[in-house]
């Protein structure tokens, strides 16, 4: 089974506060997915700041308009340093996104790193290099076009 890595930077021309703000309200994660995918947050009210032990729910259509259910766990937050979300329910065998964040003389570094394994073995595998790894690329490049555009005048 191959455990597949994708790795982000971008600076971000704000300040750390305000940027941890942003990322760590779970409510904005439907602002830095692609409207195709129709991503649903189906937890409920969210608080405005994660906290580890947190659990995410949604809908999300990545494939086809076909909606799967999604659940992530908030497993580690350190304020303003980063925080990692795991998949504990979704289409993968494994999720695991650290989002880092580094305060530079330009506003902030943000590094994201996610490890992911897909299901069906050799299958997973034909389908990660037919399809699934340019779909992750593509949904982090809307996801910079995203915060560029939020952050632009900050």
């Amino acid at each position: 089974m191959s455990v597949y890595r994708l790795l982000r930077q971008q600076q971000i021309p704000a300040t750390l506060p305000h940027v941890w703000q942003f990322f760590s309200d779970a409510r904005n994660l439907a602002v830095l997915t692609p409207p195709h995918m129709r991503m649903r947050i189906t937890s409920g009210n969210l608080p405005d700041e994660i906290y580890p032990g947190m659990v995410i729910t949604y809908k999300v259509s990545p494939v086809a308009g076909i909606a799967l259910s999604w659940m992530t766990e908030i497993t580690h937050v350190v304020k303003e340093k980063l925080f990692v979300d795991e998949q504990r329910h979704g289409p993968f065998s494994m999720w695991h996104h650290q989002h880092l964040f580094e305060e530079n003389a330009g506003g902030v570094l943000m590094t994201d790193i996610v490890h992911y394994r897909l299901p069906f073995s050799f299958i997973g595998n034909a389908a990660n290099s037919v399809f699934i790894r340019r779909q992750l690329q593509d949904i982090f490049d809307f996801r910079h076009r995203s915060i560029e555009s939020l952050f632009k005048n900050r």
